[in-house]
């Protein structure tokens, strides 16, 4: 199916579409551990994926990117607000039909050597969700779609047999993409799948998951604090700040133009390749404040480089400065 225009879309247009997400984990403190405040990790976050597309998701760590995925997938259960999939809401299923409708949606985990239990075969690892979900009628067919997903993502058929700790890291990581291809998704949430490899595996890994998008036209949320991939792989990339979504736009547009001061500092430290390109360097001063107590008006305030008065009493909200292009700043033009 071909992507349609960018931007914030109607849920109707939508594979997944994300509607003021919050997730608060309580904090207790005292003698009777008498709960006294919330840590923000997402806070009031929407957004939108349709069929085949891939949005990058970046920010520093400890942003609430992982956060957002996993309540996306419902692994944790969400303060507020809505997920619908394909229109069906998420956040309030339970039982037998949320189990069904994660047929659709499929996460990789970013370590490869802990999201697999090592006391169990690669092909028992694989065909545990052909089971779960009643999808091979016996041991055969079972054998015969496990091994067709090994092939696809670039191992062999008799490593079925082998134990995770008998492979590399990257091997390790395509076992994981095997076990979310096994229900065939329409999305896989991709939490930081490449960010514990080396630099010439994470190439590969990358480059498989776009050929299975192009065969199979599974859309991505993938998860990254690295720009360079981000952009390589995504359509569109969201920029996450604190728990919140700060700027928004096709990829190519946001990199190559970036309209919040937050974003314009994330990508002053990319490393340039040619060594005649000059770029500025931003460095931005103290720390990430606190999801507990983030600040009051805009949540980067503190840390901008044109801050004005209004921005430490109003927030921004995302609005469109350009064409498909979103940003959370009161300045951004």
């Amino acid at each position: 199916m071909p992507l349609l225009e960018r931007g914030l879309r109607n849920s109707k247009m939508s594979l997944l579409e994300v509607k003021n997400l919050k997730v608060h984990f309580p904090v207790k403190h005292g003698l009777f551990s008498r709960q006294r405040d919330y840590v923000k990790a997402v806070d009031d976050v929407s957004l939108s994926i349709e069929p085949g597309e891939t949005l990058g998701l970046v920010g520093e760590s400890g942003c609430g990117k992982t956060t957002l995925g996993r309540a996306i997938i419902r692994l944790l259960k969400p303060t507020s607000g809505n997920v619908l999939l394909e229109g069906e809401d998420l956040t309030g299923l339970n039982g037998a039909r949320l189990r069904s409708l994660r047929r659709k949606l499929q996460i990789i985990f970013q370590d490869p050597y802990s999201s697999l239990n090592p006391r169990q075969r690669v092909g028992d690892i694989i065909g545990e969700a052909l089971d779960i979900h009643k999808l091979v009628p016996n041991r055969d067919a079972r054998r015969q779609r496990v091994n067709e997903l090994l092939v696809a993502v670039g191992l062999d058929a008799s490593h079925a047999d082998r134990y995770p700790q008998e492979f590399s890291g990257g091997q390790r990581q395509r076992i994981g993409i095997a076990r979310a291809l096994a229900v065939e998704p329409e999305l896989i949430i991709c939490d930081e799948p490449v960010s514990a490899l080396d630099v010439s595996v994470q190439a590969q890994i990358v480059n498989l998951l776009q050929d299975l998008q192009q065969q199979r036209g599974i859309a991505y949320l993938f998860i990254a604090h690295d720009l360079a991939v981000v952009e390589h792989i995504s359509h569109r990339v969201a920029v996450m700040y604190l728990g919140r979504i700060v700027e928004q736009a096709e990829a190519k547009a946001l990199i190559g133009a970036p309209r919040h001061p937050y974003t314009q500092a994330l990508i002053s430290a990319v490393p340039v390749v040619d060594p005649d390109s000059k770029r500025q360097r931003i460095v931005l001063p103290g720390d990430v404040p606190s999801p507990i107590h983030p600040p009051s008006g805009c949540p980067f305030h503190p840390r901008c480089p044109v801050a004005e008065a209004r921005c430490r009493t109003e927030v921004p909200p995302l609005r469109e400065v350009a064409s498909g292009h979103w940003a959370a700043c009161h300045l951004a033009k």
